[in-house]
């Protein structure tokens, strides 16, 4: 113990350590702070240092139709793919968690797929299904993408939460003549609260900002992100620094409450540790 203690201190008295992770964090977050700069430059992209400071590019914003449609679309897309992947989610966290059967670690991999897949593939292969089948995009085929390839998210959080899930208050319940029904609903449902919210907000998150599985699956209705790439393709303009700056204060907010909510149902696990759990949670 005293050794790891002497090389944690070691390595935060380093120098280098402190220089590397200073331009790690400059490389990540530098553009992000320049595009936020920029949405308030008076004089356009052009320009450095930006000038004239305004809120006239928001007000533009505000008054754009096309965009207002297009975040509209998104937030239903994104609320649709919610209750869809938590619809599929938690029964297959729990059928992971609590019961045996044959194939189950092949089925373990097979819902977690997705998580691994490239957004591209799994666009593809679902625009292959809808021509297949006769359905006309829409809308309704990008809820069934982004709901389907965000399965995996709402089970890898629901299974971590069943797994750190104390079992007594469910045993008592049944001993004390609750059926199996009515132990999930009053008992392991609430005790899943925090898990199951959490799972929402990083879903409604992930889909707001989709463009993989969008691209192939839209029709005449573009979500935010596709209608924003459509417009980047005429060129950069404060208009969509300002959009840019609102949907990263918006996945910011979400990522935080999410976190949140994580430490609470952990109150003893640091901000390393959570890191770690949540990586290998999502490489299972």
């Amino acid at each position: 113990m005293e050794l790891l203690v002497k090389e944690n201190n070691t390595l935060s008295n380093s120098p280098w350590l402190l220089l590397h992770a200073s331009a790690v964090f400059a490389f990540l977050y530098l553009p992000i702070a320049v595009l936020i700069l920029y949405s308030f430059n008076g004089e356009g992209v052009g320009g450095f240092p930006p000038r004239h400071l305004t809120l006239g590019w928001y007000r533009i914003l505000f008054a754009d139709g096309p965009i207002w449609d297009s975040v509209l679309n998104s937030l239903q897309v994104a609320a649709a793919a919610v209750v869809i992947a938590l619809g599929f989610g938690v029964p297959a966290a729990l059928a992971l968690d609590r019961t045996q059967f044959f194939g189950k670690a092949l089925f373990r991999r097979l819902v977690l797929l997705p998580l691994i897949l490239p957004g591209i593939i799994t666009g593809l292969s679902l625009l292959m299904l809808f021509n297949v089948s006769g359905t006309k995009l829409s809308l309704l085929t990008i809820i069934l993408g982004h709901g389907t390839a965000l399965i995996s998210v709402a089970t890898t959080e629901v299974f971590a939460g069943l797994q750190k899930l104390d079992r007594a208050q469910e045993e008592a319940s049944l001993d004390l003549g609750a059926n199996y029904w009515q132990t999930f609903w009053r008992i392991t449902v609430p005790n899943l609260k925090l898990p199951i919210v959490g799972a929402a907000l990083l879903i409604f998150t992930l889909s707001m900002d989709e463009i993989a599985v969008s691209f192939f699956l839209i029709g005449r209705d573009n979500t935010l992100p596709l209608e924003i790439w459509g417009r980047l393709r005429r060129g950069i303009t404060p208009e969509i620094n300002a959009v840019s700056t609102i949907i990263f204060l918006f996945s910011l907010v979400a990522i935080v409450l999410w976190y949140r909510l994580r430490v609470r149902s952990e109150p003893d696990v640091d901000v390393g540790s959570e890191i770690v759990q949540t990586a290998e949670g999502h490489t299972i």
